[in-house]
């Protein structure tokens, strides 16, 4: 495999010429949403609005945006797409678990499960703003504080526009996990969504996503571990049409705490996920992966992860793992960071993205940085993109293999690092059988 050069987006995206100024694009943009007033995400949410006309929305030249085009995310309204559910079960539908369904990004409690369940405290944003709440000590606190020292306009909107989500409070360790699946009830559905969750010392929770979130959606979560708290967090968003979505995760991770976030990723025209971790407390571990699959040929392809991870403490473990496989055009784009401040000694970081390129018209663009000021640390990153291995193709062919379950064998093994970050067996095995199934439904070659 060899390194892919980077290309800044004007040379790999069309410009579209009279295109308005970014203020402008604001001031549309805030039009066309009706922001929420009062409750106890109020001062919050004033807080976001300012932060956002300050810094305003990205535009195709600024540096974080630089190799994908923020236009899609910036349009007043989204494009109207058809409401095409497809005819596989959702993921995780036979697993024992707690179900909250969300449509067009507001809950549905005669779809859900009941709410009630050991160990975890569940309420909605859109209910539990009228009054006090826990969550108001957390609500956009760890999106502000994720602002620096790079901006992320789209997450300050999410916190000044979301109109309802989930606050999560964990003391134990449920029997089961949460499972939050979306639906699409409208064919423009421009969706805004936003999760808190507290993870108690000592407690536990596995947070599945899936499904299909609008037209155009805009997600944050913010997770605060305390210490010694464990968070598992999978999300599988299907994007079998042209839809553009964002998604961005802000996570505090206290003193041997545990965060673990794994996104499965397949088409969709704009996709685009921030997570943003800072490693407060010694020992503190977080690994954060994804397994994309594109394919142009449905419609233009775009898939951009962007990740910064701040080591703050002592003996912290961060793991990036980013594998995309990409054929017919498509774009993958990853572009991450780990910051290791002075005195966060004995840190050991580590950072891999990789691209499966199936032709030649696809591309990979490839960011990844390190920012070290601590003398005892050890940190790596690496970064390749390459097609499929002629001689693994031969050898199993040379056995017997078809060529298409061959290549499907070989993608799979591809993308088996990222999966592996997936802790608990079964899940992993689920996701991979899923995998399996829908690329022998869609030959590769």
């Amino acid at each position: 495999m060899t390194d892919l050069a980077v290309k800044p987006i004007d040379e790999v995206t069309p410009q579209v010429a009279g295109a308005p100024k970014a203020a402008g694009v604001l001031a549309d943009r805030l039009a066309a949403l009706t922001l929420p007033q009062g409750g106890f995400t109020a001062a919050a949410r004033a807080d976001a609005l300012a932060r956002l006309h300050a810094m305003g929305l990205p535009a195709p030249r600024d540096e974080y945006w630089r190799y994908t085009d923020p236009r899609p995310f910036n349009a007043a309204e989204p494009q109207a797409l058809t409401i095409e559910d497809g005819p596989e079960s959702p993921l995780f539908a036979s697993r024992d678990r707690l179900t909250l369904v969300f449509v067009d990004g507001v809950f549905d409690a005669t779809a859900s499960d009941d709410l009630a369940l050991e160990g975890v405290e569940i309420a909605t944003l859109a209910q539990a703003d009228g009054g006090a709440h826990w969550a108001g000590d957390l609500y956009g606190v760890l999106e502000a504080a994720g602002q620096t020292p790079v901006k992320r306009p789209f997450a300050a909107l999410n916190t000044a526009a979301a109109t309802d989500g989930l606050l999560i409070r964990v003391t134990g360790k449920p029997a089961k996990p949460l499972h939050v699946l979306h639906r699409r009830g409208a064919a423009a559905a421009d969706v805004i969504w936003h999760h808190v969750i507290r993870v108690e010392d000592g407690a536990e929770l596995t947070l599945l996503e899936s499904g299909t979130v609008g037209a155009r959606s805009n997600g944050v979560i913010e997770a605060d571990l305390a210490p010694g708290a464990k968070l598992h967090h999978i999300a599988a968003k299907r994007a079998n049409d042209p839809r553009i979505g964002l998604s961005h995760l802000f996570a505090r991770v206290g003193t041997g705490a545990v965060l673990k976030s794994f996104a499965l990723a397949v088409n969709g025209r704009a996709m685009r996920h921030e997570a943003v971790i800072d490693m407060v407390g010694d020992d503190a571990v977080a690994h954060v992966a994804a397994a994309v699959m594109g394919d142009g040929h449905v419609g233009p392809f775009h898939h951009d992860d962007t990740v910064f991870i701040t080591h703050a403490g002592l003996r912290g473990e961060s793991r990036q793992v980013f594998k995309k496989v990409l054929r017919n055009g498509a774009t993958g784009v990853f572009q991450g960071k780990i910051l290791v401040k002075q005195g966060a000694q004995k840190t050991d970081g580590y950072q891999i993205s990789q691209a499966l390129l199936l032709d030649e018209a696809s591309q990979f663009l490839a960011k990844p940085e390190l920012e070290i000021y601590a003398d005892d640390v050890k940190c790596s990153h690496g970064s390749t993109t390459g097609a499929i291995d002629d001689e693994a193709l031969f050898y199993l062919r040379s056995r017997g293999v078809p060529r298409d379950r061959a290549i499907v064998f070989l993608v799979l093994s591809f993308l088996a690092d990222a999966l592996a970050e997936v802790e608990d067996e079964s899940l992993r095995d689920e996701i991979n059988e899923r995998l399996d199934a829908w690329l022998t439904d869609r030959p590769l070659v």
